[in-house]
């Protein structure tokens, strides 16, 4: 007797590990985009309205602490603790060419890649472990920082010209970006709490923002509006001129990072140890949904 087949559901597994690093792209002309990372050393891109998996960066053997998409989305870089590179996987939506080249921020040394053909473009020397990157906003810089305690900025016009290094970092360097038309860069330590903001003219510290935890996570909000870190259990929202406090909500786990929704900004997303990425009403704090990475956002009742 001829066995009946039974159709199985085709599942596209989320993160395994603790989501350290959640990044939202600007609007562009294919949409908006999500890219995030994990500790299972495997960033994924995502379509950033409805959560719904793109492509998989495959290679890395370590954990990826940062993961970040250029103004127009069409490179992205990605920071880890190892020696090997990664292609991304799965078309992009509505089947339109979306060409995107990557950036691997390594262990010891920086690479740029080609993620259609896998090519290496260019290494970027560095002595030790890379947690944060971020491009500018024109895409010509691309800044990075680690346990070094060095703010590195690379000029991507100019690959071989040694990078500019802002240096007496007080610890090893966990979220880094940049702020006022690429004038001032942000960062803060893995070992103390607070965001330090840095004039690019003088390279002094300027301003602080002061948090009782360490800060995992520093963004600017696509229309410059807002600064929003993430702080053990807390997501805060600065205003990015005066710097004030605007607001500050507890989130339900502890998480590592967090990114306002750039098309209307009235929602956020969080991620931590949960391995869920929770989404929030940006004016009240309350928890709209929640999505696993892998088949997009479930709404919480």
């Amino acid at each position: 007797m001829e066995k009946k087949k039974v159709a199985l559901p085709l599942v596209c597994h989320g993160h395994s590990r603790p989501v350290v690093d959640l990044f939202y792209s600007p609007i562009t002309p294919d949409g908006y985009f999500l890219i995030s990372a994990s500790k299972d050393s495997t960033p994924m891109l995502r379509n950033g309205e409805t959560g719904d998996w793109i492509g998989t960066f495959e290679g890395h053997k370590g954990a990826v602490w940062s993961s970040c998409l250029d103004t127009n989305a069409l490179c992205a870089a990605s920071a880890s603790a190892d020696f090997s590179a990664y292609k991304i996987k799965g078309p992009h939506p509505c089947g339109l060419p979306h060409s995107l080249s990557l950036i691997n921020k390594l262990l010891g040394v920086r690479k740029l890649w080609d993620a259609l053909t896998g090519d290496e473009l260019h290494s970027f020397e560095h002595k030790h472990i890379v947690r944060a990157c971020a491009f500018s906003e024109d895409t010509h810089h691309l800044l990075t920082g680690g346990v070094e305690k060095i703010l590195r900025i690379f000029d991507l016009n100019r690959l071989d010209a040694a990078p500019r290094e802002v240096d007496n970092s007080s610890g090893s360097i966990r979220a880094v970006a940049w702020l006022h038309s690429d004038q001032t860069i942000l960062s803060s330590c893995s070992d103390t709490s607070g965001v330090r903001l840095w004039d690019l003219r003088s390279g002094k510290i300027v301003q602080t923002l002061e948090t009782k935890s360490p800060v995992t996570s520093a963004e600017v909000s696509q229309d410059g509006r807002y600064i929003t870190t993430a702080d053990g259990s807390t997501v805060k929202f600065w205003d990015s001129n005066h710097f004030e406090l605007v607001k500050s909500y507890d989130m339900p786990c502890n998480v590592e990072s967090a990114s306002l929704e750039p098309k209307h900004g009235n929602k956020f997303i969080a991620g931590g140890e949960d391995m869920w990425v929770h989404v929030f009403d940006f004016h009240t704090g309350k928890e709209l949904g929640r999505c696993l990475l892998c088949l997009g956002f479930q709404k919480i009742r």
